[in-house]
């Protein structure tokens, strides 16, 4: 992941009706009682933060999944058949794209569409890839070593995973649909002396927001969720987030403090974070909000280390994220 960025901003009618009161003969009035039509809130399905853990778990157990690597295409694999088994429409994307030094990437963005005739959609989204480069590492030795990305990459994946698993059981009456996006990882590193290469971040999603895996492919609002898994997370307001779609922002902010859980969703802004709601927004039109770990306008501890494994996963930060997100969607 990805680099925060301080700069770069990119009724209904309520119609009257007269009643009119029934009287018959040798009978008493009927009483008409005053009815205030309200919103209920519907009962969504519990979210399984074992069952998240454990989709995270395997994702982790191919090892680091870097674009053109056997762990990469094993782990493509997997999750394809994952949402199939769950009963979406699967369609891999696939492209070659250019990194910022040239490699060519064997990439594949993996998109499973639950009730996909349905116009009325939500876009749910998280990248799939782990880092090339552990850059942030406090040892220089690992800095050219691949990440594991228990947290940076599987975490957003295996709550999506979970949240898939439950939609096949429990359809919504809205469509969904779940994108991992590929290659969001694979931006240029800090120890790269080169001439800085623009946008070489979240190579995925870019391709997609400019070639849709559908044509004329729209959906009401979108949410990232990247890093969601770190014990002591805490997810601020994103800046991009705020910028494009601050109502879907309040949102599930909302649901998140009724829950409980606002502890994690902080009523507080943050700095912009160049990730892949950023062209989702830009490029497609899609507003889209980031859910992700931000700590004093940083990232955790682990980010982009040889560090980032699975002891520092906390299931109650996996249940507080999936719970809400099931909530918002199906209240929609």
């Amino acid at each position: 992941m990805k680099k925060i960025n301080y700069f770069r901003m990119k009724s209904r009618f309520v119609c009257l009706f007269l009643c009119s009161f029934l009287f018959l003969s040798c009978s008493q009035p009927i009483k008409q009682e005053n009815k205030i039509e309200t919103k209920s809130t519907i009962s969504a399905p519990n979210f399984n933060a074992d069952s998240a853990y454990l989709f995270i778990q395997k994702q982790v157990d191919f090892g680091p999944r870097v674009p053109n690597t056997q762990a990469h295409k094993l782990c493509a694999e997997y999750l394809a058949n994952e949402l199939r088994r769950f009963g979406a429409e699967v369609i891999e994307q696939r492209a070659n794209l250019k990194a910022f030094d040239g490699t060519i990437l064997e990439t594949v963005n993996i998109i499973g569409s639950f009730n996909p005739e349905n116009e009325n959609r939500i876009l749910l989204f998280a990248h799939w890839d782990s880092r090339p480069f552990a850059d942030n590492d406090p040892n220089p030795e690992n800095h050219r070593t691949a990440v594991l990305g228990a947290n940076d990459g599987a975490s957003g994946v295996g709550v999506l995973l979970e949240i898939a698993r439950l939609i096949g059981q429990n359809p919504p009456d809205i469509g969904i649909d779940i994108i991992f996006f590929d290659a969001e990882d694979y931006g240029q590193p800090s120890f790269d002396t080169g001439r800085r290469v623009e946008d070489s971040w979240a190579l995925g999603s870019q391709y997609w927001a400019r070639n849709p895996h559908k044509p004329n492919y729209r959906a009401r609002y979108g949410i990232l969720l990247d890093m969601v898994g770190a014990k002591n997370a805490t997810f601020p307001k994103e800046g991009i987030s705020m910028r494009y779609a601050p109502h879907i922002v309040e949102k599930v902010w909302t649901k998140a403090r009724s829950l409980g859980y606002g502890d994690l969703f902080v009523d507080k802004k943050a700095g912009y974070i160049t990730d892949d709601h950023l062209y989702v927004n830009e490029i497609i039109g899609i507003p889209s909000i980031d859910i992700i770990d931000l700590r004093n306008n940083g990232f955790f501890e682990h980010w982009h280390t040889v560090n980032d494994t699975m002891e520092h996963i906390d299931k109650g930060v996996l249940k507080g994220v999936g719970q809400t997100l099931l909530e918002v969607i199906y209240n929609e």
